[in-house]
């Protein structure tokens, strides 16, 4: 069977975007690779450049009709903000998971952190690895928002204050950031997210670490953690690496109150232009900023009630 290989080059601020309008279409899910790993003199390197979003269609009776419909989808969202010509690419059979596998390097997070496919061995024993096949689920640790949640994790003020005790990972994606919590000292952790998919590639990651006993991860959003999908309603630090508007709709669901008392909500997925919503958003649910951090034009807050 041949394939059609759809790809766009973007700026990290609409790989996501771009992402999510491919995932409507292609039955494998989307790769997103970094075009270019910078040198590190500390060993692998971290991504730089623009990142290529691609997924593979099968060459069938179906072909041109879907083909319509992602370029009528990525011309609207085009109108938004500009994207290059999406490349169109006839590729013989392939296997899109191990596709990605050829660009995805060891990256280097923060002070303490690497992010490392889970078929290779860490180069030093230096950093902390967290070992990530993302399968079909978002989180790899190359995009900013990602990135963001992890350099916040790391730091001792974080670590410390979840050291032993759970947290909450609402969208949690590959799981990435619940596995980067437990290696960095939490007890628990509880992770959440609407594709059953993402649920499956975290377990696995979780397995793949060696801290599959202490992830959980079912499911839903907020309202399966107040409906008691885990042990705990609240906890010490929750998590949501999603988009802006969705972020202003979990607020609006209670995501606030999974806060244990005296506990931080991160937030991570915001445009610098989408802060006025969200500031207006933290100030209605009574939450306060103590922390921010910025890769390009992405921004994550740490946040309190």
């Amino acid at each position: 069977m041949s394939w059609l290989e759809v790809s766009l080059t973007v700026d990290g601020e609409l790989a996501e975007a771009v992402a999510d309008v491919l995932a409507r279409f292609v039955p494998g899910g989307v790769v997103v690779e970094s075009t270019g790993i910078a040198p590190d003199l500390e060993g692998p390197g971290y991504p730089i450049g623009p990142l290529k979003v691609c997924g593979y269609l099968p060459i069938d009776a179906q072909l041109e009709e879907t083909r319509q419909r992602i370029e009528e989808s990525l011309y609207f969202l085009g109108r938004i903000q500009a994207l290059p010509e999406a490349q169109f690419t006839q590729i013989a059979e392939i296997n899109w998971a191990e596709a990605w596998k050829e660009n995805f390097h060891p990256v280097n997070i923060g002070e303490r952190l690497l992010i490392i496919p889970g078929w290779l061995d860490a180069p030093h024993e230096s950093r902390i690895p967290i070992r990530i096949d993302p399968g079909m689920a978002f989180g790899t640790g190359t995009h900013p928002t990602t990135q963001l949640c992890l350099e916040f994790l790391e730091t001792s003020e974080f670590s410390e204050s979840i050291r032993g005790l759970e947290i909450f990972d609402i969208g949690c994606g590959s799981g990435i950031l619940s596995i980067a919590a437990l290696k960095l000292g939490a007890a628990c952790a509880f992770g959440v997210d609407t594709d059953t998919d993402a649920i499956t590639t975290a377990e696995e990651n979780a397995r793949i670490n060696e801290v599959g006993e202490y992830a959980h991860f079912a499911r839903g959003s907020v309202e399966a953690i107040q409906q008691g999908v885990f042990p705990v309603t609240q906890a010490p630090l929750v998590i949501a690496n999603i988009l802006a508007h969705i972020l202003i709709q979990l607020l609006d669901s209670g995501m606030a109150d999974l806060i244990a008392p005296g506990g931080k909500l991160l937030l991570s997925g915001i445009l610098e232009e989408q802060m006025p919503n969200m500031l207006a958003a933290l100030q209605k649910h009574q939450l306060e900023i103590v922390a921010q951090r910025q890769i390009e034009d992405w921004v994550a807050l740490t946040v309190k009630n």
